[in-house]
């Protein structure tokens, strides 16, 4: 609601009656003229912080072997769990094949007691390959196995059999 110039006065005058000396605002007034946005520095700041991020994250992304190596390492970790697991449930040995090709493909097929693993030739496995893993009925493997796929390690214990990356 727009006021007339003869109303804003007669307001300014009622206020300063009854508050002293107060300064009444009224829309329409040069505050309101102010407008919102972002300085400079702030601008600046935002953009020197998403550059500092695109530095630091942007490499990552672009690095394939680092996001191969940890599927690779997942997909071995993922087999030697579930081939402990059958073991168990099944009551008899079931080993893990972990070998390597161009194409990875490591399924969950159980043939004859044994569970095929084949990781991509770009991934660096120690010790080298192929590997076999092999759970007795207990779901404890013949001996502790450390096996580094890429940088990453996968531990198998010797008396429990857990399959763990630390």
């Amino acid at each position: 609601m727009r006021l007339s110039s003869s109303q804003i006065v007669a307001i300014r005058q009622n206020a300063g009656k009854f508050y002293g000396v107060a300064q009444v605002r009224l829309s329409g007034g040069p505050e309101e003229n102010k407008q919102g946005g972002f300085t400079l520095i702030e601008l600046i700041m935002t953009m020197i912080i998403v550059g500092i991020l695109a530095v630091v994250v942007a490499p990552r992304f672009f690095a394939r072997n680092v996001f191969q190596e940890r599927g690779a390492a997942n997909q071995v970790q993922a087999s030697l769990r579930y081939a402990q697991k059958v073991a168990i449930a099944q009551r008899r040995n079931v080993s893990v094949t972990v070998s390597s090709a161009a194409v990875s493909d490591c399924g969950t097929a159980l043939v004859g007691g044994n569970i095929n693993c084949v990781i991509s030739n770009s991934v660096t496995v120690a010790p080298a390959l192929p590997l076999t893993v092999t759970f007795n009925a207990l779901g404890q493997p013949g001996a502790a196995v450390s096996v580094t796929v890429g940088t990453i390690t996968i531990n198998v214990e010797a008396e429990t059999g857990y399959v763990h990356s630390p």
